[in-house]
């Protein structure tokens, strides 16, 4: 696997064990690894399927801070 499919399944385990520091820091090291908004949003959905309501509160709090960072890109 590659490194950015590595943090992709690291931020959907952050998010469905509800560690926001875990969530924050696997999106940083995903979308720098080149992950697109779209495979991160992927990724969350993944997490709300496996995790149910819990991840959906969470997955809010990552998709967030996935748009503050890629608005930053810019």
């Amino acid at each position: 696997l590659s490194h950015k499919q590595k943090e992709l399944m690291c931020l959907c385990v952050a998010i469905s064990i509800r560690c926001e520091g875990c969530i924050l820091d696997h999106l940083h090291h995903a979308i720098a690894a080149g992950a697109t908004k779209e495979e991160v949003v992927e990724t969350i959905n993944t997490a709300i399927l496996m995790s149910g309501g819990p991840a959906y509160v969470y997955g809010g709090t990552a998709i967030d801070a996935m748009e503050d960072i890629f608005a930053n890109q810019s």
